[in-house]
């Protein structure tokens, strides 16, 4: 067996650290990938609720209610408290309507008269055009004898008969007690109109619109159940009105 040097010994050495420095150190192992979050999803916009409309108020000057119908009947009436242009203009515009016509004479259940002025509130206050002017008691109206009595009767002879489409009542105190309208033809046969609530304040027209009748109008008759509005219930004129003039 050979005896190694020193000298050898150290050179072996030496080779074989210089060996070892050549070695790559292996990198540290990558730290594992870090999934991206997802990005968020956007929340979906609400869909956009259109801004409730308020209900229409009635116009300012509006000089009628609004209409209601029922059994082929339409009825309105006139808004105002007669202090305005607009109920002037609305008041002449019927007064002075072509296709309407004034009664000649009348007839009740009772009147608020006594026999000392047969004149004041009689049946007869009813005919012709419309002659009060201001909300309230007055002896150019016809009145039944008793306040807040119950049912009372108006009945209103026309003097040419037509085949109507209307009737206009003008109430002129503590409106809104007319509960029937019934038309009557030149034979003296009644024919039911209407009957329900009026939603009349007086001094204003209670307004009833329907298909032209197939007979003459001869008479309108109206009735009041005055235990429903206390006080007077007075009417002033009753226009009926025809497509035919």
């Amino acid at each position: 067996m050979k005896t190694l040097s020193a000298h050898s010994l150290l050179s072996a050495a030496l080779l074989s650290f210089a060996l070892s420095g050549c070695k790559k150190t292996p990198a540290p192992p990558a730290p594992a990938p870090v999934a991206a979050a997802p990005a968020p999803t956007p929340a979906p916009t609400p869909a956009s609720t259109p801004a409730a409309t308020p209900e229409a108020a009635a116009a300012p000057g509006a000089t009628v209610s609004d209409p209601v119908t029922a059994n082929g009947v339409t009825t309105q009436s006139t808004l105002g408290t007669g202090k305005t242009v607009e109920w002037a203009l609305k008041q002449g515009e019927i007064k002075d309507d072509p296709s309407g016509q004034w009664p000649s004479a009348a007839t009740a259940s009772s009147a608020y008269n006594d026999a000392k002025d047969q004149q004041r509130f009689a049946p007869w206050q009813a005919t012709g055009v419309p002659n009060v002017d201001q909300a309230g008691d007055n002896a150019n109206a016809w009145d039944p004898k008793t306040p807040d009595g119950g049912i009372e009767w108006l009945d209103l002879l026309y003097p040419k008969p037509m085949p109507a489409t209307g009737v206009r009542i003008r109430e002129s105190a503590n409106g809104g007690a007319v509960v029937k309208v019934d038309l009557i033809d030149e034979d003296n046969h009644l024919h039911p109109l209407w009957s329900g609530t009026d939603p009349t304040k007086a001094l204003n027209y209670f307004m009833l619109t329907f298909p032209k009748t197939t007979y003459k109008v001869s008479h309108v008759k109206i009735t009041l159940a005055t235990n429903l509005i206390p006080g007077e219930n007075e009417i002033d004129a009753v226009q009926l009105v025809s497509s035919e003039k």
